[in-house]
């Protein structure tokens, strides 16, 4: 990091030396290495963001998913994740810096450093969170995760903005520190208040839905590999019916994936029976997060519940004997053209020794 009366010649002020050097194919690799179920949507907006250098700014309800995106970004480029969550009254020198006053103190008392010379440098700055992301000097630029940004005020919002339009920020006792490289920018928000259309103007954006079933019995089977396939049915098929139901806080997929490890854990290895509704309604509590939802759980509820699991359980064990039947099929067919191609050979074989012998006689 250095300081200066004005920007840093490595600032960034083009797309093209701001964008990663990455294809869409690359980071669907990167997403199934970390078996991150992404669809097209979502691979191609994380795409052009990194590619032209913009923040992206992910809406949708708790627990769909989008904190874990930058994670999943950190993990696949193997770079440093740094993490700013936001709250109600967040400060712009909380999410900066701050200066070690008591080793300053310490320096100054004993002769060490002078308040003109020395005790504002580098050495006794504290960098939170925004002026780590701008220093970082690693391989690969940080993703910098800023969370539920809808908590904070407005006016922070306002200075993230600053922050974004250049990346660089000013310590009025240090100078002016750029980004040689500007980090790869997420920032969430649950909908909680609407953000202002400056911010979005400087992002790309996505909405993140919770996921279709399908959808969410894939994530499931790669995030809960020990849960039977059919179990892990049910538990998405009971999922979906709860989030149609009036409730104050319906489950996401982070909901989903603590159930289907709660359910692997209390079961024995290996058991693929049905989710009973005793199972259910001891269980809730990694579902529901409201008493008042909780409460709505009663002997009809449950009934639905164990109707939807059943049919999705009929339904996937179906559809496992179906590909069953067509993998023994392909192999068949590759067993009969392999004696097919043997016996061509063994006849290509006996009509050449008939030749020779013809030929020798």
């Amino acid at each position: 990091m250095s300081g200066g009366d004005g920007p840093a010649d490595a600032e960034v002020t083009d797309a093209t030396d701001a964008g990663m050097d990455v294809t869409e194919d690359d980071l669907r690799e990167r997403f199934e290495a970390a078996d991150y179920v992404a669809d097209d949507t979502l691979v191609t907006t994380v795409y052009l963001a990194l590619r032209l250098g913009k923040p992206l700014l992910i809406e949708g309800e708790p627990g769909s998913g989008k904190t874990e995106l930058g994670k999943v970004l950190a993990e696949g480029f193997d770079t440093e994740l740094i993490r700013l969550q936001c709250y109600e009254g967040l400060a712009a020198e909380n999410t900066l810096y701050e200066w070690n006053y008591t080793k300053q103190l310490l320096a100054i008392q004993s002769g060490e450093e002078s308040v003109e010379d020395g005790v504002f440098s580098e050495e006794y700055l504290f960098e939170r969170p925004l002026l780590r992301a701008l220093t970082a000097d690693g391989d690969a630029p940080p993703v910098l995760l800023i969370d539920e940004v809808d908590r904070a005020d407005e006016e922070f919002e306002a200075f993230l903005l600053e922050v974004l339009s250049d990346f660089q920020v000013t310590i009025p006792e240090f100078g002016t520190v750029s980004a040689a490289r500007p980090p790869i920018v997420i920032i969430t928000s649950n909908r909680t208040r609407g953000l202002s259309d400056a911010l979005k103007r400087r992002c790309l954006y996505l909405h993140v839905d919770a996921p279709d079933y399908e959808t969410e019995v894939e994530i499931v089977r790669r995030k809960v590999p020990g849960l039977d396939a059919a179990v892990a049915a049910e538990v998405c098929a009971i999922v979906q019916e709860l989030r149609e139901g009036a409730f104050l806080k319906r489950p996401g997929v982070a909901e989903t994936l603590d159930w289907a490890r709660a359910v692997a854990e209390l079961r024995a290895p290996a058991d693929d029976s049905d989710l009973t509704a005793a199972e259910i309604e001891r269980t809730i509590g990694t579902l529901l997060k409201e008493v008042e939802d909780v409460k709505r759980v009663d002997t009809t509820l449950l009934e639905r519940l164990e109707r939807a699991a059943r049919e999705a359980r009929e339904a996937q064990e179906e559809a496992d004997g179906a590909r069953s039947g067509a993998g023994e099929s392909e192999a068949t067919i590759d067993t009969d053209a392999e004696t097919d191609a043997g016996a061509e050979t063994d006849g290509e074989s006996a009509t050449a020794l008939d030749d020779g012998t013809a030929r020798g006689g």
